[in-house]
């Protein structure tokens, strides 16, 4: 499979994680609302599709991660509420839409990106497609755990913040913060498929994990460097907002070119690292995408 797969991924999230979500008219509705505006607005999905392409190419039947996938899109979508807050980065536009606390108000998102975090782990611990195997399940929960917490996402968030300002951040110190904040999740979207996986070699796990780090940390130089060179109406968000919140990028440590050749090196690594599998294309696919995308 390959590209032209991607579109069936995208279609099996949306309705997956309308089934996941509670109805907007589900009592405390205004809560439900928000958490269905967060989640369901238009985006490229590239976390759960990135779960399904790991998932074909290691033989896993798709319902066995829908509950990973819908997971991931949930917890991607809270941290997205939180960051966009003012207490963070105070964002007014994302994915082309005003941000929830802007749509809604400050509390009302601050409980929805809550409430999500919460749904998460309740659809792993739930979902139907691995009733008959619990330790997978398990094996899925913790994954997701640690790459939220404060050992991933939320540390590397944390760090982010402190960076602010500093003239003092090495490429090591911002590789540190992006491996946390935005490569823990991404790695885990094919953790969580590796996980669902009846039978895996030591170095077959490996070398997703290369794959994984790599990309993911590919992922975040890319938005880096399109901080500078896209447009807000492209980005879906303001443009230059890196820049005016004085964030340590790689383009302001080692040169926009630099940073640019330093993403492909990464999507060469990541894409080297899927030469053991037999058709590892649905992840090819996907990693060409993020490295490639203009917005």
């Amino acid at each position: 499979m390959d590209e032209s797969q991607a579109p069936y991924y995208s279609q099996r999230i949306e309705h997956v994680l309308d089934a996941c979500l509670p109805g907007a008219d589900t009592s405390p509705a205004r809560l439900h609302e928000a958490m269905r505006y967060a989640v369901l607005a238009p985006g490229k999905r590239v976390r759960p599709r990135l779960v399904y392409a790991a998932a074909d190419v290691l033989g896993v039947p798709w319902v066995r991660v829908d509950g990973a996938a819908a997971a991931i899109e949930c917890v991607h979508a809270y941290s997205l509420i939180h960051d966009d807050l003012p207490a963070m980065d105070d964002d007014n536009l994302r994915r082309g839409r005003p941000t929830t606390h802007i749509a809604f108000d400050e509390a009302t998102a601050i409980l929805a990106g809550d409430a999500l975090q919460a749904l998460a782990f309740e659809i792993v611990a739930t979902h139907g497609g691995l009733n008959d195997a619990p330790a997978a399940r398990a094996a899925q929960i913790a994954t997701l755990a640690h790459a939220v917490g404060s050992r991933g996402m939320v540390g590397g968030q944390v760090l982010d913040m402190g960076a602010e300002g500093r003239d003092d951040v090495t490429t090591e110190d911002l590789e540190e913060i992006h491996n946390l904040k935005t490569g823990a999740l991404l790695a885990a979207c094919v953790t969580m498929a590796a996980d669902a996986a009846e039978s895996l070699s030591a170095d077959q796990r490996a070398a997703l994990d290369i794959f994984a780090t790599r990309i993911g940390l590919a992922f975040q130089v890319r938005d880096d460097v399109l901080d500078i060179e896209s447009s807000t109406e492209k980005l879906g968000k303001i443009q230059g907002a890196d820049v005016a919140h004085d964030k340590a990028t790689y383009p302001a440590l080692m040169g926009l070119d630099e940073a640019k050749a330093f993403a492909q090196r990464l999507y060469t690594e990541a894409t080297a690292a899927l030469d053991m599998f037999e058709n590892a294309e649905p992840l090819r696919a996907i990693a060409r995408e993020i490295v490639q995308r203009d917005h």
